[in-house]
């Protein structure tokens, strides 16, 4: 050494000399390479990926966003939430765009997702308005307030502001520091999953959902003009349930296929595929960083992280249970069940779906009256793609056995009840999700008893789709021989019937009823019931030898094989007396068939629904024996009891008032049978339609009555 102080360092070394005895201390600090020390590129662009090509529907909130932008406005906060991939972002930036690029005022843009980013973020705001190296640097070095550093400077701003907190999906970090402010220099928007007021006390609120189905297409179209016409874009939108996130990966997808380009149409055929999701995130653009929220199979694995790490993992398990059902209103009762247990504690559901609420992941909706959660379809196919394999039995099994606490046990006649059609979709999704022989078993045992207590509330049209969809989804892993499949396909054709299609129902009937009896034999009550139904159909197609003979084989066998006093084996002899011809009806079974009624009341009660109707066929009886007063008088107490019970849209309602215009027409009252036709020719208009066969036969009653008068 010279004595001289000449030491030389390259990079970051450093070199410490010194003439005497001293001290030193040295503290570092690694930020990561560059002078930004790990903050984002820019604060002054928005940091998205695809935008769009252009913003559809949003004008009325973008309205008021632009407002709140105005010269002489300031001070204001506002939230955008919604589910990943509604489109939050797309908001933003069209506003961020608009602002910067009109009005010339200074647009500042942060990734709020995570607390490193937020802080990196707003430092860099900070040091955009003017804020030193030296603040900044002490900022960060933890030796001043970091969020109060940021706010002054904006609060000085000589220029107004937009700020946007994108991504803030923890809004737990923006207290830590009380980084969210206001100021009266600008606005700031925030885009956050988190729906719950008590994250944004004093904001503006705005709900960003699914578009409009004009404007979804349009979205597809913006894309991909040449992949198909607008109905046909509307098609693949309404499958893609009108998320932007999907329908702009969807279009992605369409207009960069070059060798073999798809059409709408095919791409639409696809989605009804099992890898819908997977086809969905291939629209991303390949060339690009993989970015979790640019993809719909990853988006919400954020959140089902987040709901690990906050040691809510019983909100994951709720979300996937929601994810064996359908995209539509799940009524929320259905999981106040202890069967609920299997998945997650009973105790935690409310937890667990405040978690998925507060997430934007569901939301509660009113159906009917009835209070239901519903979570979006593309969402709901993700979980369910994403759910390990060895979770599936027991979801499974717990979402089978709520949906079946849910639907009668043993269904009866009775008015219309909306509750049972909101069950319909979310039993065929779990036929869909579910692979295994057992739990199809089990779902289609739901769904075909589900199927029977819609036929018996009069709503035919769902109680025939339910059991036909059902059984075509159990029936690739049960078979078409399979005992339940066969029972569901016999559901269907009495739909069939009552729905006014004899023919397709004779013929789908008969050919149950042959499969049946070959496998488990002709007096099997599976078979008896198909029988039961057939001559229903044969009775009303003309055929009435061959309906009663079939009938009597009926009555035959459900006598052996469920016993004299059985309800099935009472209605199916009540029907006799409603079949037989006036000179069989008075010596049938010896004479005692006149007495069923009575019989009927001591078995099952004078209110059962097989006692009202064997005293509505007794009366058909006696008008058809002519004995028009004694008729008369019992179908007018059966019409009494049946309205307040069925209400007077129910099809046996209005055979009753049917029945009761031909007596009130025999004992001369011939005014008010017209009037009591006219009221039924009007309902079953309504109900069934002009041209239903029921419809057509009491017009030509009315008719009757009319040019006799």
């Amino acid at each position: 050494m010279t004595g001289g102080t000449d030491g030389h360092a390259e990079d970051q070394g450093r070199v410490y000399q010194a003439r005497g005895d001293q001290h030193i201390s040295e503290h570092h600090h690694h930020y990561g390479d560059g002078p930004d020390h790990g903050g984002p590129d820019s604060v002054r662009r928005p940091a998205v990926g695809r935008p769009p090509v252009a913003l559809r529907d949003r004008s009325e909130v973008m309205e008021r966003l632009r407002a709140s932008v105005e010269a002489d406005r300031g001070g204001q906060v506002y939230v955008l939430y919604g589910m990943g991939g509604s489109g939050k972002t797309a908001v933003a930036c069209a506003l961020f765009q608009e602002v910067t690029g009109e009005q010339g005022r200074v647009g500042l843009w942060v990734n709020a997702s995570d607390r490193a980013s937020l802080r990196a973020g707003m430092l860099a705001v900070a040091a955009d308005r003017g804020a030193g190296d030296g603040e900044l640097l002490a900022a960060r070095n933890g030796l001043r307030p970091a969020a109060d550093l940021v706010w002054t400077y904006l609060d000085r701003s000589a220029e107004p502001w937009l700020l946007v907190l994108d991504n803030t999906d923890e809004p737990e970090i923006l207290r830590d520091g009380d980084w969210l402010r206001t100021s009266p220099r600008g606005t700031v928007l925030v885009t956050t999953r988190r729906a719950a007021a008590r994250w944004w006390p004093g904001a503006e609120l705005q709900y960003i959902g699914v578009l409009p189905r004009e404007d979804a297409a349009l979205v597809l179209r913006d894309l991909a003009p040449h992949s198909g016409t607008t109905e046909q874009a509307a098609r693949v939108a309404d499958r893609l349930g009108r998320l932007p996130l999907a329908l702009t990966l969807a279009g992605g997808f369409l207009s960069h296929q070059v060798i073999d380009p798809w059409t709408m149409d095919a791409y639409g055929d696809q989605l009804d595929g099992d890898e819908r999701v997977q086809l969905i995130d291939r629209g991303a653009d390949a060339l690009s960083e993989a970015d979790p929220r640019h993809l719909v199979g990853l988006t919400w694995q954020l959140t089902l992280d987040a709901f690990e790490a906050r040691g809510l993992p019983e909100a994951a398990a709720l979300l996937r249970l929601l994810a064996r059902f359908a995209a539509e209103p799940l009524p929320l009762a259905l999981l106040n069940h202890e069967d609920i247990g299997g998945v997650l504690p009973r105790a935690r559901t409310e937890t667990a779906l405040r978690a998925l609420l507060d997430q934007s992941l569901s939301e509660l909706v009113d159906v009917a009256g009835m209070r239901c959660v519903q979570s979006h379809g593309v969402l709901l196919d993700s979980v369910s793609a994403a759910t390990p394999a060895e979770l599936t039995p027991a979801l499974d099994t717990a979402a089978v056995r709520l949906l079946d606490a849910a639907v009668p046990g043993a269904p009866d006649a009775g008015p219309h009840e909306p509750r049972l059609r909101l069950l319909v979709p979310h039993a065929l999704a779990l036929l869909r999700r579910v692979g295994e022989p057992s739990a199809a078993a089990d779902a289609l045992a739901v769904a075909t008893r589900l199927s029977v207590a819609l036929h018996r509330t009069g709503d035919y049209p769902s109680a025939w789709e339910t059991s036909r969809t059902a059984a075509d989804l159990a029936q690739r892993l049960l078979g078409a021989d399979d005992r339940r499949i066969l029972a569901a396909r016999s559901r269907a054709g009495r739909a069939l019937f009552w729905l006014g299609r004899f023919l397709e129902a004779e013929s789908l009937l008969r050919e149950i009823q042959t499969a049946q009896e070959a496998l488990f034999g002709a007096d099997d009550p599976d078979t008896l019931d198909t029988s039961y139904g057939l001559q229903l159909v044969l009775a009303n197609l003309g055929r009435r030898e061959e309906s009663v003979a079939l009938l009597r084989a009926t009555v035959a066998g459900r006598r052996s094989a469920l016993g004299p006093a059985h309800p099935l084996t009472l209605r199916a002899r009540a029907s006799l007396l409603e079949m037989l011809p006036a000179a069989d009806v008075v010596t049938e079974e010896g004479g005692a068939l006149l007495t069923l009624p009575s019989e009927c009341d001591r078995s099952l009660g004078p209110d059962h629904t097989v006692t009202l109707g064997a005293r509505h066929n007794h009366a058909w009886a006696l008008y058809l024996l002519g004995r028009f007063a004694e008729a008369d008088s019992e179908i007018r107490r059966v019409t009494e009891a049946y309205v307040p019970r069925f209400g007077p849209e129910y099809p046996m309602v209005l055979a009753a008032r049917q029945l009761f215009s031909r007596t009130r027409a025999a004992l001369g009252r011939v005014d008010e049978a017209i009037e009591l036709m006219t009221d039924v020719v009007a309902r079953r208009e309504r109900g069934l339609g002009r041209e239903h066969p029921f419809t057509v036969a009491g017009r030509r009653l009315l008719d009757t009555y009319q040019s006799g008068r």
